[in-house]
């Protein structure tokens, strides 16, 4: 049996994937980027792949522990990938979007697919049936946004997220929440219609750690799979490690 590793740093969460061949096993949160954190996750596993997608400033000395302790792989543009990038400048694309993009080229290859992320920010991400990887959009994130109301304002308090938010704010509390969650939904699926509108053989994928609050708002039908990331990264791995 074969155990991959993926890890995936994001701006809000640092988080690991277990992968038993083909199977998703286990998710993991880590506490930071420690050597000693990282070597404790490699001694519990043993994972003989591993692959990294960071999107941050992360300790560069566990790239060289990955790579002692396994088959290692850093996301990046030189990466081996399912699709294509025939956009202006590809090194500039998102390690987090180029995982997306090959789980949707792994999964759902003959279709136009429009992958949203929803994480510090939204990423929208084109992938058509050619598997050519057009781009997309980016916009705040929930937390991005009810951050903003209070950092520009000198009255509006810090508020967060919540499962029961009124479509009609009451008080300042639930005016905020409305905004930016009720707002959230139509831009998304305002989004969502105008690609659909444009093309046929349409599929969308709805993924991130934001997703259980948007999954059942939407009115278009989607794929919702939190863990959609992490697919598109155990694929990159077996083609960059397909020596093993």
């Amino acid at each position: 049996m074969i155990t991959t590793l993926c890890f995936d740093f994001g701006n809000t969460r640092l988080k690991a994937a277990i992968f038993k061949n083909e199977e998703l096993y286990e998710t993991v949160y880590l506490e930071n980027d420690d050597e000693e954190t990282i070597e404790t996750i490699l001694k519990k596993y043993t994972p003989q792949n591993t692959i990294l997608s960071s999107v941050i400033n992360h300790n560069q000395a566990i790239e060289n522990l990955l790579a002692q302790k396994s088959n290692f792989h850093k996301l990046s543009a030189s990466t081996k990938i399912n699709f294509t990038t025939p956009v202006g400048k590809p090194e500039t694309i998102g390690a987090d979007r180029l995982a997306l993009c090959a789980a949707a080229a792994h999964f759902f290859s003959n279709k136009n697919n429009l992958i949203i992320g929803l994480g510090s920010c939204i990423t929208y991400n084109f992938l058509n049936q050619q598997r050519q990887f057009l781009g997309g959009g980016i916009s705040p994130g929930m937390n991005m946004r009810f951050k903003s109301m209070h950092d520009y304002t000198a009255l509006l308090p810090l508020e967060a997220e919540t499962w029961n938010f009124p479509l009609i704010g009451y008080d300042t509390r639930t005016n905020l929440q409305s905004g930016v969650l009720n707002g959230m939904a139509a831009e998304i699926d305002g989004i969502i219609d105008r690609y659909a509108n444009k093309f046929n053989n349409f599929n969308v994928v709805l993924t991130g750690g934001n997703t259980s609050y948007f999954a059942g708002q939407l009115k278009n039908r989607i794929f919702a799979d939190h863990n959609f990331l992490f697919k598109g990264l155990y694929a990159l791995s077996q083609i960059n490690n397909s020596h093993i």
